[in-house]
């Protein structure tokens, strides 16, 4: 794990949650304490450095690539910090299927993690609940993809953060109503069946107050 700019005993630590969808899943990355032991991702805060600007940064130095997409989670001061910090902070950052962390971290499914601090442990395990608190007015599902997916990818992507199926053409009709993607030139041929078009994420500007389709409304 990269050094801090500053440690200070008693100062808040920015707690970084990192989450992508691999194999049908959320995984969560982890990396090693200087002791060994697993943790997720965490400096202290430094005087006069934005919290936000501090952990996108700390999520460059970990996984190699900037976070697609962050959000700040409730600071909390409950159960054992594997630093012994008083308070942290937490961000809820989200990457792509494709992103491969340096060595000595790696991505684990939030329901198969190592043994994590207390603190930690409950700050990966609420993940999913941030991610679907945003996901009715951020592209949170679209960051868990590539820049170019397929309806299918991008439908089971909403499943996951949901946690529950959803029904085909109602999913793409909402997904029409929503204006949200747009088709590429590009095609992909998937098993036996006819090539499916790659589509990319790519809200049409629309006058007025527009509230978004809420996927999880269509559900089977």
């Amino acid at each position: 794990m990269s050094a801090p700019k500053t440690r200070r005993r008693g100062a808040a630590t920015i707690d970084l949650v990192l989450c992508s969808a691999r194999h049908g899943r959320l995984h969560v990355l982890v990396t090693k304490s200087a002791g060994g032991t697993p943790v997720l991702p965490y400096a202290w805060s430094a005087e006069g450095e934005g919290l936000e600007q501090a952990a996108r940064e700390l999520a460059r130095d970990v996984a190699g690539h900037p976070a697609a997409w962050l959000a700040s989670g409730a600071a909390t001061s409950a159960k054992r910090h594997p630093a012994g910090a008083a308070l942290s902070v937490p961000f809820i950052g989200v990457m792509g299927p494709t992103v491969v962390v340096p060595s000595g971290s790696a991505w684990h499914a939030v329901d198969a993690l190592p043994a994590l601090a207390p603190r930690q442990k409950a700050m990966a395990e609420g993940a999913l609940d941030t991610l679907r608190l945003h996901m009715d007015l951020a592209p949170v599902a679209f960051r868990l993809l590539p820049a170019v997916f397929t309806l299918s990818e991008l439908q089971q992507a909403y499943e996951l953060l949901l946690g529950r199926h959803l029904h085909k053409a109602s999913f793409r009709r909402a997904l029409q109503a929503a204006y949200l993607v747009a088709p590429t030139d590009e095609w992909r041929s998937e098993g036996r069946g006819r090539p499916a078009q790659l589509f990319q994420y790519a809200p049409r500007k629309r006058r007025g107050n527009h509230r978004s389709v809420r996927f999880d409304l269509i559900g089977r």
